[in-house]
């Protein structure tokens, strides 16, 4: 086959396979967002892995930066404490999720992708032996450190700033 005829045919290929929603499939799984826990949904997964939770203002809601919200979190952010929890061995207790009134950002609190993890010496010791310190954070200088799946653990003043780009499953 020709140049002339190998693009025509390539063009004829890439209808077919968009016509029959092959390529369309594919091309959104890429850029899919992640799935996503309602609150009780994902109180119903931590609470099943041992993982408590507190909220300065013992409440929930999303919209109060005084609650400690789950909602809309990430279910890859929830299986990344689950799995820590499991490593560990430690207890896990989170002091924020999903609400309003932490930084912006792709990665953020409010998108699903962070939560803050109460210091302890056991959650302190782990961190800080099992994954690689990568340097401190441009802006509040929290020493940070790398999981072998790629999440981030921020030492903040209070609690442990963590950011999971995926489940270590």
């Amino acid at each position: 086959m020709n140049r002339r005829m190998a693009r025509p045919a390539a063009l004829a290929a890439g209808a077919v396979l968009l016509t029959s929603g092959l390529l369309a499939a594919s091309a959104t799984a890429a850029t899919a967002a992640p799935a996503k826990y309602s609150q009780a949904a994902a109180e119903k997964q931590l609470k099943r892995a041992g993982v408590t939770w507190v909220s300065s203002g013992r409440c929930s809601n999303r919209y109060n930066k005084r609650c400690t919200s789950f909602d809309q979190i990430n279910k890859s952010t929830v299986a990344g404490v689950i799995d820590f929890k499991k490593a560990s061995k430690c207890a896990v207790r989170l002091t924020a999720g999903t609400e309003k009134g932490h930084a912006s950002g792709p990665y953020s609190h409010w998108n699903g992708y962070k939560v803050d993890i109460k210091l302890t010496s056991c959650v302190n010791t782990y961190i800080t032996h099992k994954f690689r310190y990568v340097g401190e954070r441009k802006g509040d200088r929290a020493k940070q450190y790398k999981s072998p799946a790629g999440n981030i653990y921020a030492r903040e003043g209070s609690h442990w700033d963590v950011t999971y780009y995926r489940a270590a499953r």
